[in-house]
């Protein structure tokens, strides 16, 4: 796609000088003049959007301009004024094009509240062509702070990678000035605390055992991209469905990081409850803070309790950092040696000498699980694994 043409842009004495203005592709030109070889500016138009700006303008000496605002995020803008209504709206048209540019109402129809976050709601909605079940995420950009607008594009850069059946997929994402609309697998089963509090908090070992499982793979996945969670818990663990052959779903990864095999992070994000002793001694710290989530959350799921928790987040903190796990509650009478001996060995304090994943699935409490349930769990991984390397990508509006 090509397209060229005059506009003006405004000089530091509130002048507006003319320039000619070429879009080649999904990138945008300004030179001085026509006919020049060399531009002055240069944007690429992936990413960027278009933000209204309904009322003219006039200069010093009282002609009249039309402004258009191109948004370039994180926190840039371009500003480009047409000397009559017809330029701006044909310019419109025309950057909306090189931008890729669609509305999420022109594919999907919006339902129901699903749930409310810090920056918005969660919309039930339909695809008007497959009528496909998704859920919406509706972010408000207004009153986000820079760290919390970087945290929203990692999620979304981090889900964009992500295809495995234990992690929440990212089926589309549109943009505009004021909001993200993220578009996600509709969970039918809530998260996972709501799915053993409907349980009156009973699930069985060997429930618990298929769904470490399947929490296991998915942790496997990421770390294999060098991806850590960071924020584990009942809460970012979603269901499929209500029913008993319910498949859990890694979700919220705005305090995900990409980190080497040798690097290390050293920012202290986490839940209380969940978090490793290593992250709350604010010392360096490595994947291994996510298998530490994973055994306080397979603890919550076998006693309906967190192993580390209490009225004051002070207390809470120390136990973390210093009191050993303990069976104590009813529950664990009728569980077994080998699942109280794993769930220890992945909440020791060292992060040197916690259970690794690959000692996590050789242990024998892990071996118990049903074998054609892991051939099977294992040939979804394997299958979309394959698409992955195929180039198989999810298609807007298919």
């Amino acid at each position: 796609m090509t397209h060229e043409g005059p506009c003006f842009l405004k000089t530091k004495t509130e002048n507006y000088k003319k320039h000619w203005m070429v879009i080649i592709g999904n990138e945008l030109y300004f030179y001085k003049r026509k006919g020049d070889t060399q531009h002055k500016v240069m944007h690429c138009l992936s990413g960027t959007y278009l933000k209204e700006v309904t009322d003219e303008v006039f200069d010093q000496n009282g002609e009249r301009f039309y402004p258009l605002k191109i948004v370039i995020p994180p926190n840039k803008s371009r500003l480009t004024f047409f000397s009559t209504l017809q330029e701006q709206q044909e310019w419109t048209t025309k950057l909306m094009e090189a931008m890729g540019y669609s509305n999420v109402f022109q594919y999907y129809e919006l339902d129901k509240t699903l749930g409310k976050g810090q920056f918005g709601l969660v919309k039930l909605a339909r695809h008007k062509k497959t009528r496909q079940k998704v859920a919406v995420k509706q972010v408000k950009k207004k009153n986000m702070s820079h760290i919390e607008v970087f945290q929203q594009r990692r999620e979304i850069e981090v889900l964009k990678m992500c295809q495995h059946p234990n992690i929440i997929s990212l089926v589309d994402i549109f943009e505009n000035s004021e909001y993200y609309y993220i578009v996600l697998d509709y969970m039918e089963g809530s998260d996972l605390f709501d799915y053993l509090q409907a349980r009156d908090f009973n699930l069985g070992e060997e429930r618990v055992r298929v769904i470490t499982y399947q929490l296991a793979l998915g942790i496997k996945y990421l770390h294999s991209y060098g991806i850590v969670h960071r924020d584990m818990k009942l809460e970012n663990i979603m269901m499929t469905d209500t029913t008993e052959k319910s498949v859990p779903k890694l979700v919220d990864f705005g305090l995900a990081k990409m980190i080497g095999p040798n690097e290390k992070a050293d920012e202290p994000f986490g839940t209380l409850g969940y978090v490793a002793p290593e992250i709350l001694e604010k010392k360096p710290y490595s994947f291994q803070c996510d298998l530490w989530s994973l055994g306080c959350i397979v603890y919550a799921l076998m006693c309906s309790s967190l192993p580390f928790d209490h009225d004051s987040q002070k207390e809470t903190i120390r136990m973390t950092c210093e009191d050993q796990v303990i069976f104590d509650s009813p529950q664990w009478k009728n569980c077994s040696a080998e699942s109280m001996d794993m769930i220890f060995k992945l909440l020791i304090k060292n992060p040197e000498k916690r259970l690794t994943l690959d000692q996590l699935f050789k242990h024998p409490w892990m071996q118990k699980i049903d074998k054609k349930t892991m051939v099977e769990l294992e040939a979804q991984w394997k299958k979309l694994e394959d698409n992955r390397v195929q180039g198989t990508t999810r298609v807007r509006g298919s």
